[in-house]
């Protein structure tokens, strides 16, 4: 890799980093964690295969020149024999930059390619993308730079990971849901709450406060626009 810049805010999501280079494999596994990924390393073949059993990573980043008798495209091959890895998406990593070395990759169960160097950038990226494909577009919520997964019950904007509480959570989800309308108070307290529970209308108001202070940064537009006499909405046209 030629950066060791690692984007803020991970999944939390388990990989598994098949890398026999120590000082990469460091590297790497650094700049993940720091991004905020569980993360297990293997430096051949066989052990990687053992701790897709025992770790069950959501993810796998293979190089494809390993020591010993297993090379990255044995494992890969293996890992889609495996009933608990058989959908788990693989990212193999390497060296080799020509067309038919990547198409044999992708043939034999990767699921990307990306040729060594390259930032950590570029591979969180990929990583994400992967990730969230797996999810299905069902599972995570999308508006302007803000991604709510339903599954892991995580929210990031920018890359960042916010910490929003349940009803925040819930309040968002609703949103995002339904962005550019604007809902009153009372359909807020509703969908929210529930008909049957009384709760002031002024609760919205506290609500749509802490979840402004926990989506929006300081140099970031406030995504939550207020409309007098109506009520909220998701709008990235909001100032």
């Amino acid at each position: 890799m030629s950066e060791t810049v690692a984007a803020q805010g991970g999944t939390g999501a388990r990989i598994l980093l098949v890398e026999d280079d120590p000082s990469l494999q460091v590297m790497v596994r650094y700049n993940l964690e720091k991004a905020g990924y569980v993360v297990e390393t293997a430096g051949d073949g066989a052990r990687a295969l053992d701790l897709a059993v025992s770790f069950r990573p959501a993810l796998v980043l293979l190089d494809w020149m390993l020591p010993g008798s297993l090379s990255g495209i044995d494992v890969c091959r293996r890992l889609r024999e495996l009933p608990g890895s058989r959908d788990v998406p693989v990212i193999m990593l390497t060296a080799r930059s020509e067309e038919a070395d990547a198409i044999r990759g992708l043939e034999n169960g990767a699921d990307d390619y990306l040729t060594k160097p390259c930032s950590m950038a570029t591979l969180e990226a990929r990583i994400r993308a992967m990730l969230r494909r797996v999810a299905g577009p069902s599972d995570v919520l999308e508006f302007d730079d803000i991604a709510l997964d339903l599954v892991r019950h995580r929210v990031e904007r920018g890359g960042r990971t916010l910490q929003l509480g349940p009803t925040e959570f819930r309040l968002l989800e609703f949103f995002m849901r339904r962005p550019g309308r604007v809902f009153s108070r009372e359909d807020i307290l509703k969908a929210i709450w529930g008909e049957n529970i009384h709760v002031e209308v002024r609760t919205v108001d506290v609500h749509i406060r802490r979840l402004r202070k926990e989506i929006n940064a300081p140099d970031e537009r406030d995504l939550i626009r207020t409309v007098r006499s109506a009520g909220y909405a998701l709008d990235n046209s909001a100032e």
